[in-house]
């Protein structure tokens, strides 16, 4: 059994799934805030020299999972782990949002996809050395919409 405690929550002002961007490229300006449990203020020590942060959280609007799905951006049933959709048997969530500031356990945030009150389970800086891959991307089914995130909301299918 694997056991994650979250260390924090995440605050935006996406109260229900509905129209909710589905990415954070669709989100862009979007404010939301980070606030961590005070057990771990030591641990956001040097994050303020990042101008990018990854936030990994539980998708804790989402309950049961198909291995088959039809994704916000497509018409046809596509096998789970070949899109982001948030109903996994693991739901973990990923973000790469931009980091404004911080102040005391809290970290302003910019570009944020994701529904209010969602747990958190980790920050990691992003690193483009580290994250960045090397040579072609392929992006698989998606290729066809590519641009299209920007526009895209969240709808009833997954919640």
């Amino acid at each position: 059994m694997i056991d994650f405690k979250p260390i924090g929550t995440i605050h935006t002002p996406f109260k229900d799934l509905e129209r909710m961007p589905i990415q954070p490229a669709g989100a862009q300006g979007i404010p939301g805030t980070v606030e961590f449990f005070p057990e771990y203020a030591e641990g956001l020590k040097d994050l303020e020299g990042f101008s990018h942060i990854i936030l990994l959280y539980v998708f804790h609007g989402a309950n049961n999972f198909s291995l088959t799905v039809k994704p916000f951006l497509d018409v046809e049933f596509r096998g789970l782990f070949a899109t982001r959709a948030p109903k996994r048997p693991n739901p973990i969530g990923l973000s790469i949002v931009k980091l404004i500031s911080i102040d005391n356990l809290k970290l302003y945030v910019k570009d944020i996809d994701i529904l209010d009150g969602t747990p958190l389970l980790d920050v990691k800086p992003y690193v483009p050395e580290f994250d960045c891959p090397s040579g072609p991307v392929r992006v698989g089914w998606l290729e066809k919409y590519r641009g299209k995130v920007y526009d895209k909301k969240s709808d009833s299918r997954f919640t």
